[in-house]
């Protein structure tokens, strides 16, 4: 726990430096691409058109919410996806990517992967604007609950950011685990109620339904859901809610754990 302290001391003293870079790390991804900032919406965009295409237009799917369209009851469970997936694979791969800050006694390797977090949530915040005006679009009744995706975003953050920890540690010395994430997120997914509601198993196999919860994602893409569509507060998922911080705080001091032994050696490898 004074590990943890040290750490939230850092990002504080700090903050001004993690912002700029994270600006930085932004504007990076987009240097020298001639349409620059629009390849940011396009995959996701395209992938969000596939999944309307199959399970709206040719499966007939009706999501659980009476009266939302298909395509209102999916983006708000494939939007949290997109940043907790993108944030994973980014923070994995931070410490190579930054290897020279790395190499450097005096910097603080630990706020690296906060820098590819912040940067990520910029990217975010834009897809969060885009979900709202979809559903002004589609003229649905705003709720005072949808601030409530802030809370929410804050927990894929820490989820990303506890596990992350312990994958770009790991990936310094096993250059494997970039690709296992990203398996894990393709199959991650797909264990996440997102495309599909968990209720369709609720009769043939209700273990199903039990076991789907258990990933502590469902909190989150069940929470983008009730926040958007059926003005439900987090306080209402009592039981989830505590499992899921209980999940996520294990995660993150386990993440920093194996960080902190792992860390005198990454300017040796890198």
């Amino acid at each position: 726990m004074t590990y943890v302290a040290s750490l939230l001391r850092e990002i504080i003293r700090k903050r001004r430096l993690i912002w700029d870079l994270s600006k930085a790390d932004f504007r990076k991804r987009f240097v020298g691409s001639y349409f620059g900032i629009i390849w940011m919406f396009v995959q996701p965009m395209v992938t969000v058109l596939i999944y309307f295409l199959v399970f709206q237009v040719g499966f007939k799917s009706s999501p659980p919410v009476p009266g939302a369209p298909y395509v209102l009851w999916l983006v708000p469970g494939i939007v949290p996806w997109f940043f907790f997936s993108e944030t994973l694979n980014c923070v994995t791969g931070c410490l190579q990517e930054y290897h020279y800050l790395v190499k450097k006694v005096v910097f603080q390797v630990e706020i690296l992967p906060i820098i590819k977090l912040f940067s990520c949530l910029l990217v975010h915040g834009f897809f969060i604007l885009i979900m709202f005006v979809m559903f002004g679009v589609y003229r649905w009744t705003p709720f005072l609950t949808w601030i409530q995706v802030l809370y929410y975003s804050f927990a894929a953050s820490m989820l990303a950011l506890g596990v992350g920890y312990f994958t770009c540690a790991v990936n310094v010395f096993f250059k494997d685990m970039a690709q296992i994430v990203s398996i894990c997120l393709q199959f991650g997914m797909w264990l996440t109620p997102i495309m599909y509601h968990e209720s369709m198993f609720a009769d043939k196999a209700p273990w199903a339904v039990a076991l789907l919860k258990l990933n502590p994602f469902y909190y989150v893409s069940a929470g983008y859901r009730d926040s958007m569509l059926t003005g439900e507060w987090f306080w209402q998922r009592p039981k989830l809610t505590i499992y899921f911080w209980s999940v996520t705080l294990v995660l993150g001091l386990l993440g920093l754990k194996v960080f902190k032994r792992l860390r005198p050696h990454f300017s040796d490898v890198l």
